[in-house]
């Protein structure tokens, strides 16, 4: 479509890219092609010419070497940069959200969304750079003073996943700059064309502020060519990476036997429990646009409802009606509600999920089959599914990565809380309730385990000033708001003797 040439003309996507970028230069890379194609209609986008190990390690020579000269440079500046990345992106924010929206699948609303994020994130970041904040603590010994400061660590290693194609990115580049240190990207290899374009994007403000090659790097390609390499990577000291906990359990054995660290943002099995004083029309909103948003594919997606026995048929029905009022189909169609999947694997897995629910006793209420439509025909397109389980289940426990919702019932606070805990995965969380006890018992050490707990709000949605992650399975990440940029520093205590005397610490005498 003539629209959508229009936008990659815009972002500077061509018929074939080079995989490799740093920052102000692309490099022209050697390995097979590999094509994007859109879940929303199999139209193949554009071409990426895959970067090869030998790409990669040349990427990681020129940041050790753009390290040395980016730690130098005062925080506040590098926020500077920040803040230049921030107005870029705010200019492209509406062809980057329809890149977005076509190449991975998520409504266009949403594609907007996730680019906003990428602006907050800079805005956060640019104020953080004057807030890299050490403490000052009273030295034992007199004429001694102590304290803590943060120092760059170096090269930050960004692995992100397919449905959040340019915010996760963001998250931890932005962060990452402004305690001075450099960032290599791999992009999942479904998604390469957002990266790139995100390149596209921030060189210009590189270029214009004479930014040395090496800071933000792009190493766009598939585990064909880098597969563990990145993790066991020593000039690498932090991975951040985002994706599913089998696969983040293998990453963070191969950081942990370098001793480096890492940053895991991995599965979920969001719940809400549903209490009889909450509002019925918020919690349907919210666990409808928790559970259906990005087609079910975020780490947040609400997939469990705890509703209390006493309205869980009244809810169970308004549930049920709201889901036949979705409108699904192309995601840049601004009246849809659900998009595509990622792709057809995706849409083979959420199939044998419910084949699997049926299996082991549940029922089916609604959706669960492919959606027919003669626009919608690219394999990708599936009716949301309402299940009615019981919380052991073996499906249940697992993160079913599409728009599978489960119906769960409970008879009181205790039992709720129980069924809500009881899964490995512990990422996001919700109540809607209205009693002050209820709500307060939900987000004590006796409620949510979660690292993520709200009140009357749904699972999804989470704002970057708050600290993102979570407990067990989810990996016990922090990336985004807060102190999260406490992650991106190597921590140092200092002491220092402004007296003529050399007391020892602990009263020990040693004359010598």
């Amino acid at each position: 479509m003539q629209e959508m040439k229009d936008v990659l003309k815009t972002l500077g996507i061509k018929d074939v890219n080079p995989g490799v970028c740093t920052g102000t230069k692309w490099i022209d890379t050697t390995g097979d092609k590999i094509t994007s194609y859109s879940p929303a209609d199999g139209t193949a986008i554009a071409d990426i010419k895959q970067a090869t190990l030998e790409d990669y390690r040349k990427v990681i020579d020129t940041a050790k070497d753009a390290f040395k000269v980016w730690k130098k440079v005062p925080a506040p500046k590098r926020g500077e940069i920040v803040r230049q990345i921030g107005l870029e992106l705010r200019k492209y924010k509406e062809p980057l959200g329809r890149l977005v929206s076509y190449e991975m699948g998520k409504i266009y609303q949403e594609g907007l969304g996730e680019v906003q994020e990428m602006i907050d994130i800079c805005d956060f970041a640019v104020g953080q750079s004057r807030q890299l904040y050490g403490f000052t603590m009273h030295s034992e010994r007199s004429e001694h003073r102590m304290y803590d400061q943060y120092h760059p660590l170096g090269i930050v290693g960004v692995v992100s996943a397919f449905n959040f194609p340019v915010a996760v990115w963001s998250w931890n580049a932005m962060i990452a700059l402004v305690a001075g240190d450099v960032i290599v990207w791999k992009p999942s290899s479904k998604v390469l064309l957002c990266a790139v374009a995100v390149h596209n994007i921030v060189a210009d403000v590189l270029k214009r502020n004479d930014i040395p090659e090496g800071v933000l790097n792009l190493v766009a390609t598939s585990s064909k060519y880098l597969g563990d390499d990145m993790f066991s990577d020593k000039n690498i000291p932090l991975i951040s990476f985002t994706g599913s906990t089998r696969v983040g359990k293998k990453v963070g054995r191969l950081v942990g036997e370098r001793l480096g660290k890492s940053i895991l943002e991995l599965g979920g099995n969001n719940a809400v429990i549903v209490t009889p004083t909450s509002s019925q029309d918020m919690a349907l909103r919210a666990i409808v646009f928790g559970a259906v948003g990005t087609t079910g594919q975020r780490c947040t997606s609400t997939r469990r409802i705890i509703l209390h026995e006493s309205i869980y048929e009244e809810f169970k029905n308004k549930l049920i009606n709201v889901y036949k009022g979705l409108k699904i189909g192309n995601p840049l169609d601004e009246k849809n509600h659900v998009g595509p999947l990622i792709d057809k694997g995706a849409s083979d897995t959420y199939f044998k999920a419910i084949d699997k629910v049926k299996a082991e006793g549940g029922k089916i209420l609604f959706g669960g089959e492919v959606y027919k439509d003669p626009n919608c025909e690219s394999g990708c397109y599936v009716v949301p599914c309402i299940a009615e389980v019981e919380n052991h289940y073996e499906i249940v426990q697992e993160e079913t990565f599409a728009p599978l919702l489960y119906l769960i019932k409970y008879s009181t606070l205790d039992e709720a809380i129980e069924l809500h805990n009881a899964v490995p995965q512990g990422l996001s969380s919700a109540m809607f309730s209205t009693n002050l006890l209820e709500t307060e018992r939900f987000l004590s050490h006796e409620g949510s385990d979660c690292g993520i707990a709200n009140i009357n709000i749904g699972t999804s949605g989470a704002e970057i000033g708050g600290a993102f992650g979570g407990e067990k399975d989810t990996g016990g990440g922090r990336e985004s708001g807060s102190d999260a940029w406490k992650a991106y520093m190597r921590r140092q205590t200092n002491t220092i003797n402004y007296g003529s005397e050399l007391p020892l610490a602990q009263g020990i005498e040693f004359n010598v």
